[in-house]
């Protein structure tokens, strides 16, 4: 998983954090990606997801990111949130909404993801979750 996500630019240094649930996502018996998310009280902070380059642009994005809403939703989240430096268009197309970090909830703004991880300049995006 971390040199998957290196690979992509992604951060890897609180991948062992507590707090933190990760997923290898699989097609068959073969590894496509991983994911994860961070919950914060009934918010959750969606991170590291990376599908790997051969398995791009075959809806597997769309549906890790969907399976891992609903699982953080099963986990008692209501609210998504994620950190993008350059996947916001995408995400957009999931019904995430570009938000002001002034509006995030403290627990969110204080994860390392926001706080030093992301750079300042990262778009943070929510979506209302649903069972």
């Amino acid at each position: 998983m971390r040199s998957a996500l290196e690979s992509a630019d992604l951060p890897t240094d609180d991948l062992g954090d507590a707090g933190r649930t990760f997923f290898r996502i699989a097609r068959g018996v073969d590894t496509v990606g991983y994911g994860g998310y961070e919950l914060h009280g009934d918010n959750a902070l969606l991170r590291s997801l990376v599908i790997t380059p051969a398995n791009r642009r075959k809806g597997l994005g769309r549906r890790a990111t969907d399976l891992l809403l609903r699982r953080a939703y099963a986990d008692g989240a209501r609210t998504g949130y994620l950190l993008t430096t350059t996947a916001a268009p995408f995400f957009e197309t999931l019904g995430f909404k570009p938000i002001d970090r002034a509006t995030a909830p403290a627990a969110i703004l204080q994860t390392r993801q926001a706080a030093s991880l992301c750079p300042a300049s990262a778009a943070l995006l929510a979506k209302p979750l649903q069972g």
